[in-house]
Order: structure tokens, then C-alpha cells, then sequence
């Protein structure tokens, strides 16, 4: 079995954004980028499940700019077998994503794609979902919980009622949350190995795929300063503030 997972270089998630004073996006210049954490998760289960004997190959996909090459380093130090990368300096939303991870999965030919259900910088929760349309596979999202045998996988879900357990045919797409597994730290020695690792390198023209933004962004601003709380002495009174002074009963 080959698994394909998608992972995106992302601000690190440790890292205090700042908006740029123009309001035309995020602040990216000098800071600490790296892979997105829910991306992380999906290499740590595609390796598990290789240990486990369930894959014999995973290889990782990143999509966007030459640095990007350093989250997939990142990827192979953690026991990835190959990488490919697309580039391109285009801001790619996830219907362009989807668009080339399909014609990745069609050229590979994987029985299960892996990614996170979310990437922590647009939050979008959408290519997953998309990825899964265009191919017309089954998916099963917000994984908390991944078994495969006899060509399906049983995913314990994330829902708001609780957990939700569902199969699934191969091949399949699956989005992982953040409670899936937690993601191991590369040794120095597999650091050094992945340097070495052969990186497959793209364009968005040999998918045939155009990136153009369809989405024009106005403003970029922080949110609003939160306003203190105050403790209430009675049902009554925040029954009384919450209908005269927010408005909301």
C-alpha cells in the first residue's frame, strides 16, 4: 500500500502574528516557518501505520515556494520514503490544491491520502473535502482514531455529539485531527539522511493546473482587545445584561 500525505509550511504555530501596517495580510518577512501541525499528525500516522505493515511507501507532497522544501525535509527525517514538490509563488487556495493533489494521486496511484483536516494559517477546512470530490473516494474527516484491513478503513471521528465511527473503501481520503496521534521528533542522524533523500520537483503547468486566485482579499486587521469580564450576583442580573447591555437574549 503507498499513502500520499500533503503537508503546507506554515508560520509556526508558537509564533505571535502580526499584521502588516499597510492591512494588506500577515507579516511573513523573518518569521519562523514551519510545517503545519495538523500535517505533522498525518505523517506520524502514515508512519505508524507503515510500522504496523499496513504501507510499504509513503510520500509526501508540498505545494508553493522553493522553501517549502524544508518542511518535506522535515517529513523524510521523519521516516518518509519520497518527496515531491510543486512549486510555484502563487498564494493557492484549496480548490487549486485539490486540483493538483489529483493529478499527484492519479500519477502515484496511493490507496490513502492523509492530510490534516486544517492548515493553522487560513483555517479553511476544505481540501480534504474537495480532494475527495474530485477523485470521487470516499473520505472520512476529523480522525481521531485510523484502522485499516480488508481493503477499508474504520475511522473514529470527531464530532460535535462525540465520537462517530464510520468504514470506509479504499482507496480513501482522511483528515486528521488533532487528537489522531502525537507526531515524533526527528533525530539529527535521519536529518542529515534527509538531506540525501531524493526530492521530486513540479510545476503547476505540467498538472495542467492554473492557481489564479479566485478570492480578492480587502483588509487585513487584528482582532478587537477583549473586554474584562465581571462576576454577576444572581441569575436575575445576567439574565438583565445579557438582554439590555449585549443584546443577545
Amino acid at each position: 500500500m503507498k499513502i500520499i500525505v500533503p503537508v503546507k509550511r506554515v508560520v509556526d504555530a508558537n509564533v505571535k502574528i502580526r499584521v502588516k501596517p499597510d492591512g494588506s495580510g500577515v507579516e511573513l518577512a523573518n518569521v519562523k516557518m514551519s510545517m503545519n501541525p495538523f500535517d505533522e499528525i498525518s505523517v506520524e500516522e502514515a508512519l505508524r501505520l507503515k510500522e504496523a505493515g499496513k504501507a510499504v511507501e509513503i510520500v509526501v507532497v508540498s505545494i508553493g515556494e522553493p522553501k517549502c522544501e524544508e518542511v518535506l525535509r522535515t517529513a523524510l527525517a521523519m521516516g518518509a520514503d519520497r518527496a515531491i514538490l510543486v512549486e510555484t509563488g502563487q498564494v493557492m487556495e484549496p480548490l487549486a490544491v485539490a486540483k493538483v493533489l489529483k493529478a499527484v494521486v492519479e500519477a502515484e496511484k496511493p490507496d490513502l491520502v492523509i492530510l490534516g483536516k486544517q492548515a493553522i494559517d487560513d483555517d479553511a477546512n476544505q481540501t480534504g473535502q474537495m480532494l475527495s470530490a474530485l477523485l470521487g473516494w470516499g473520505q472520512a474527516t476529523f480522525a481521531s482514531k485510523v484502522e485499516l484491513a480488508d481493503g477499508a478503513a474504520t475511522v473514529t471521528r470527531e464530532v460535535d455529539g462525540g465520537l462517530q465511527t464510520i468504514a470506509v473503501k479504499l482507496p480513501a481520503i482522511v483528515t486528521a485531527d488533532l487528537r489522531l496521534n502525537q507526531p515524533r521528533y526527528a533525530s539529527l542522524p535521519n536529518i542529515m539522511k534527509a538531506k540525501k533523500k531524493p526530492l521530486d520537483k513540479k510545476t503547476l503547468a505540467e498538472f495542467g493546473v492554473d492557481g489564479a486566485a479566485r478570492l480578492k482579499v480587502l483588509k487585513t486587521e487584528e482582532p478587537s482587545g477583549r473586554k474584562p469580564g465581571i462576576a454577576v450576583k444572581s441569575v436575575a442580573e445576567l439574565v438583565e445584561k445579557l438582554k439590555n447591555e449585549v443584546g443577545v437574549l
